[in-house]
């Protein structure tokens, strides 16, 4: 794709969270037909959300390279075979609510097919809009269904993400402190509702993300512009107010933006600007020269995501509208997917959660799953208000 070439606007999008909306072009090749027996009600409608976001097209049985059959009463069972009727399992699953269930079987058909974890019980944060000045962080499940709000501070707040262990949150937030008003990064503790200061130095404090080893990269102005910096694990900044224990990343005069880990927590991944052009670049946490990733065949890259297995990165490009794009972990050809921004992986390194803009303005944003190697996308449940922001738990 050439420089300044965007993808097709989505095409009939609606408000149906069973509806299979696709962006751009699908690799048809790509997708693996199975068929579906035997489910009614929520379990049928969740088996389907969950396989065509990993990469199945639910076909007749004729046409189909999977059978899948079962039922669904005070459990769900499910048999899976071959187009030459060769099981691959036959199961029962109890426990939990019959979604949960469902959600289970429908791992086990992606780890028998794919020879991946499914992602099907995995967990996300995101932020969505609740008042005219309000924006709240909330958890859900992957699809949207069982949210839980975080935050009741009926503030901004944003950029979300996971400590280690998914039993911490960090986010920024709009509080007033001491009669003050400024973005501060907070730590809020799922285990007990408590929360602390991160970071307040004077200026912009955002960004933060939690690397492999505990450290925490953020986006800092103290200095000046915004620039990265990582702090040990745990760091509190009523305990270090001065910021003694902080490492500079870099000291630039642009603004960088959106730090992400590697999955080795060797590297770190960010926006900048050089010559006026917004581009991305790798640095080490600990400092030193930042060196350029390629982004071939697109421009203005921003919100780096690195993939859990580290083979690639995610990034939005704004070229005639927003874009969701990946690129080898050392750079190279970039492949815009989809219509979008803000991207975020799941565990399995293949499906992307996003942000989709149906309109102008804040309330005209939504969240989404793509499925990398097959380009669908899956509209999430409405919620309440616009949703965005959205960070996967690994």
């Amino acid at each position: 794709m050439a420089n300044g070439a965007a993808l097709a606007p989505p095409a009939g999008t609606s408000g149906d969270p069973n509806r299979l909306t696709v962006i751009g072009e699908v690799d048809e090749s790509k997708l693996v037909p199975i068929a579906i027996s035997g489910y009614n009600g929520e379990v049928a409608t969740v088996l389907r959300f969950d396989l065509e976001v990993q990469g199945f097209k639910i076909v007749p049985k004729g046409s189909a390279k999977y059978i899948l059959s079962g039922k669904n009463g005070g459990a769900v069972e499910g048999a899976l075979q071959d187009a030459n009727q060769a099981f691959l399992f036959n199961k029962t699953f109890n426990g939990g609510t019959l979604r949960m269930q469902a959600h289970t079987l429908s791992d086990t058909v992606v780890e028998a097919v794919h020879g991946l974890r499914g992602i099907a019980r995995t967990k996300i944060l995101y932020t969505m809009k609740t008042g005219a000045r309000a924006w709240e962080v909330f958890t859900a499940d992957y699809d949207g269904h069982s949210s839980v709000a975080l935050t009741q501070d009926k503030v901004l707040c944003g950029a979300p993400s996971w400590g280690q262990g998914n039993r911490k949150v960090f986010y920024t937030s709009y509080l007033t402190f001491n009669g003050i008003i400024n973005p501060t990064v907070l730590c809020h503790n799922l285990d007990n509702g408590g929360r602390h200061i991160v970071a307040r130095y004077r200026g912009l404090n955002t960004g933060a993300v939690v690397g492999p080893g505990g450290r925490i990269a953020m986006v800092l102005s103290k200095e000046g512009s915004p620039d990265i910096f990582v702090a040990p694990p745990s760091y509190d900044f009523e305990a270090d107010p001065g910021g003694r224990q902080l490492t500079r990343v870099t000291a630039t005069a642009e603004g960088e933006s959106g730090p992400v880990w590697s999955p080795d927590g060797q590297w770190l991944c960010f926006a900048t600007r050089t010559g006026g052009r917004r581009r991305l670049v790798k640095a080490r946490p600990n400092g030193g020269p930042m060196f350029r990733l390629a982004t071939k065949g697109v421009i203005n890259p921003s919100d780096p995501a690195w993939s859990p297995d580290g083979k690639m990165i995610a990034f939005t490009s704004q070229m005639g509208g927003f874009n969701i794009c990946v690129v080898p972990a050392n750079g190279g050809e970039a492949t815009p997917l989809a219509r979008g921004e803000d991207p975020s992986w799941a565990p399995n390194s293949r499906t992307l959660i996003f942000t989709q803009r149906t309109g102008n303005g804040v309330n005209k944003r939504r969240l989404a799953l793509l499925d990398v190697p097959t380009k669908q996308v899956k509209l999430l449940p409405v919620f309440a208000g616009a949703s965005s922001q959205a960070a996967w738990a690994r």
